[in-house]
């Protein structure tokens, strides 16, 4: 696969020394996630501040993501594999391909050297964007927003999965941390989806639905039953429960219930603090 560099970026990595697989691979930075050991290699990613020719730092940061022999089974690398990142990068582009607001693609390239496989992929950060998850920790110790600004993001949110799945695009893992916001200075909220490895097309559109907003309410014990009716209502459009909706709610409540993955609020923040009881 050819490598893929960002037009709008590749003056600024040239300017930067980081204009080659080589100098990105031993560039130097510390380490936004530890990298961690499976699938028989290494996984990382470190934030990088950049700028351009001249020092004016204009430019959002990058994170830079670098792993080895990190594979995993693709339809078009049956046998031996193909690093995660292309299944990351392939999902990017197709989501963007969709028109579905994800992440900005800077750089993408794979090498072998001996035996090992490499892979590098780069993304812009999300200015200005904060998780969802994050946001309901800080509503769950400090107190909820008003009701009218929780629906606006919730609206938003609705909205990303409803563009979602009219692409017949489940993502597998759309659990409120790979949900990210930003409140505008008018008052409308954007909203993007990361993490997008596991996403996959399905042929029925009720399926998705189902997976996604049942890891979607997996936290549900952040907001309050009737906003989450309402995030069901506005992500079907509709005014009233019909019965689809309903059935659709029951089917989320089940698989919630069987799961077992709601958990009491105290019990939520002592898990996102590291704390055990």
């Amino acid at each position: 696969m050819a490598d893929f560099i960002n037009e709008s970026w590749r003056a600024i990595l040239a300017a930067n020394g980081l204009a080659d697989f080589d100098a990105l691979w031993q560039h130097q930075a510390d380490w936004f996630e530890e990298p961690n050991h499976r699938r028989g290699g290494w996984s990382g990613v470190a934030r990088c501040e950049l700028s351009e020719r001249g020092g004016a730092r204009t430019v959002p940061a990058i994170f830079l993501k670098r792993q080895e022999n990190h594979m995993a089974r693709l339809w078009t690398h049956p046998l031996h594999g193909a690093p995660t990142f292309l299944r990351e990068f392939q999902r990017i582009q197709h989501y963007r391909a969709c028109g579905i607001p994800t992440l900005e693609p800077v750089y993408f390239a794979m090498r072998k050297v001996g035996k090992d496989e490499r892979a590098i992929l780069m993304t812009e950060e999300l200015t200005g964007f904060i998780s969802m998850e994050d946001r309901v920790r800080r509503w769950l110790q400090s107190g909820a927003p008003p009701r009218p600004i929780r629906l606006r993001m919730l609206g938003a949110i609705a909205a990303l999965l409803r563009d979602m799945h009219a692409h017949r695009i489940q993502h597998n893992c759309f659990f409120p941390k790979h949900i990210f916001l930003r409140v505008n200075a008018d008052g409308s909220v954007e909203a993007r989806v990361i993490d997008l490895e596991k996403s996959r097309w399905h042929p029925f559109k009720a399926a998705c639905a189902v997976r996604d907003l049942y890891s979607l309410a997996s936290d549900s014990q952040m907001w309050s039953r009737s906003d989450r009716l309402w995030l069901l209502k506005s992500y079907l459009q509709i005014e009233r429960l019909t019965p689809y909706a309903k059935w659709l709610w029951r089917r989320v409540a089940t698989r919630i219930a069987r799961k077992g993955r709601v958990r009491p609020t105290a019990v939520y923040l002592a898990a996102k603090a590291g704390v055990t009881e």
